[in-house]
């Protein structure tokens, strides 16, 4: 994988993708009767997403490259009082097959992956692969349409030009990230793995980029801006535009 950007999706906990995850979170907790929900996180070695599922009272084993990334993950369980139910897992996407038992998971988490890998359609496969039969994969990443209007918001008219007319969404050779996805793309890259099946496509943090604070209505609260976020990320012509999308597939 290559080096993170702080534009990169898996470093962000947005209220859209948090709510999608408590929900699958309830539904494999209901149907194991009470049973731990397992989760994979792949990619999210510092543990943004992990430590918190994981404080929930779900096992979760983390795959990461990075032992830096990992030292992190640890520490930060740790501080959750969430150590034994978190399991740390030094290795690469490409050999994920090599390092975790195929359906082994509930849920798979790819935050911030398909963005930055070699080839986003093998990742994707690897992930169902390691998800287990009605079990779901979830995946974050950058959107191109939002990184498209923050250039142009921040006065960048040539990278936001390259952004439109790139096949990948990308700036050019200095871009940190391989790849943007637009709602259709992210679609048929899902759609693309025959063993998964669309369930959500949505935007997430799409006030990120237009929010401009407290106004007449007084200082919100930050439920009220996560639920505002919620709504506007629902609504498909909203969500395109998010900074980050967020798909939930379910394997059959």
């Amino acid at each position: 994988m290559s080096s993170a950007s702080r534009e990169q999706a898996g470093a962000v906990r947005g209220a859209a993708v948090h709510r999608a995850l408590e929900a699958e979170v309830g539904r494999v907790r209901a149907e194991a009767g009470g049973a731990p929900p397992r989760v994979l996180d792949v990619g999210g070695g510092s543990g943004t997403w992990a430590v918190p599922l994981a404080a929930a009272g779900c096992t979760v084993a983390v795959v990461d490259t990075s032992p830096n990334a990992l030292a992190t993950l640890a520490r930060r369980a740790r501080e959750a009082g969430a150590t034994e139910r978190v399991t740390p897992i030094q290795g690469d996407v490409d050999v994920l097959a090599d390092l975790v038992p195929a359906g082994g998971a509930d849920l798979v988490l790819g935050h911030g992956l398909l963005e930055v890998v070699d080839d986003p359609r093998a990742v994707l496969a690897a992930l169902a692969e390691a998800t287990a039969p009605g079990g779901a994969v979830s995946v974050l990443t950058v959107g191109r349409h939002g990184a498209f209007l923050n250039r142009v918001m921040t006065g960048r008219l040539t990278e936001a030009r390259r952004l439109l007319v790139d096949p990948d969404g990308c700036t050019g050779p200095g871009d940190q990230l391989r790849r943007r996805f637009d709602p259709t793309t992210l679609g048929e890259l899902a759609g693309a793995v025959g063993s998964l099946r669309v369930e959500l496509l949505q935007g997430d943090g799409t006030l990120d980029g237009w929010w401009a604070g407290a106004s007449g209505d007084g200082e919100p609260t930050t439920r009220e801006v996560n639920e505002l976020d919620e709504l506007a990320s629902a609504v498909p012509a909203l969500g395109a535009v998010a900074p980050r999308l967020h798909l939930l597939a379910r394997r059959h």
